[in-house]
């Protein structure tokens, strides 16, 4: 961990990422792959054993007095009595909020932290926490130990993550792998709008809308996972 004048701005994203500068990367990407075959190996190791698991997603700049912090520490608390890990980004906000109720719960309470370039850190009620460096190894965590996304009003890293599961879930990567959106202000206008244009000009089959659930109440969404639960056991498919 690194703080103050020795926090370096730039981060390993940027670096693999960026073609701008000297061309070293011909000689240092091909080590960069070690680095990156080590993330996926401490992840697999880390989460193993966590069993049943719902990562929760959101904005990270909500405060402790917004009413979607409350519920977040709601679901959390919610999801621990149903037998679920909480798993979220490790950050403040929802993923702060989400944590804390898994904790206080007596849950599994988990965090995949990322390296940004403003200093954030795992929040307080994470338990087991695992900080990467690149994002695609973090997104791999969030899916493969996961029986669902619950996603609360967030911004481009919440958005991210959401359609990185619809299209996972539309292409048949995960299976019977609900996606639950909680607040139906916030996420109406999209929703209208996926309708509109990508269903209306046929960039995506009507069918495809069910993939998504939006809901402001909490029962709704165990009543989801456990539906998803069910489905899975009748496939045969192995649930933690």
């Amino acid at each position: 961990m690194l703080r103050g004048s020795r926090f370096d701005t730039a981060t390993t994203d940027q670096h693999l990422l960026d073609t701008t500068g000297p061309s070293d990367w011909v000689h240092t990407d091909p080590w960069r792959v070690m680095r990156i075959q080590s993330e996926f190996v401490e992840g697999f190791g880390a989460l193993a054993d966590v069993g049943r698991a719902v990562s929760v997603f959101g904005s990270a700049r909500i405060r402790p007095d917004d009413p979607y912090y409350e519920l977040a520490v709601d679901l959390g608390s919610r999801l621990t009595e149903a037998g679920y890990a909480v798993i979220t980004g490790g950050g403040p906000g929802i993923m702060e909020a989400a944590n804390k109720g898994a904790t206080e719960a007596g849950g599994a309470s988990i965090g995949l932290g990322i390296e940004l370039p403003l200093e954030q850190g795992l929040n307080e009620y994470v338990e087991l926490g695992v900080n990467f460096r690149y994002f695609f190894a973090r997104k791999t965590m969030f899916v493969k130990y996961a029986q669902g996304f619950v996603v609360f009003p967030g911004g481009f890293g919440t958005l991210d993550e959401l359609f990185e599961a619809l299209t996972l879930v539309q292409t048949g990567k995960v299976t019977a792998f609900p996606i639950i959106l909680i607040g139906t202000e916030f996420w109406r206008g999209l929703l209208d709008w996926l309708e509109a244009e990508l269903v209306g000009r046929r960039k995506i089959s009507a069918t495809d809308m069910d993939l998504i659930t939006l809901t402001d109440d909490l029962d709704d969404v165990l009543d989801v996972l456990a539906e998803a639960e069910k489905s899975r056991l009748e496939r045969g498919y192995h649930t933690a």
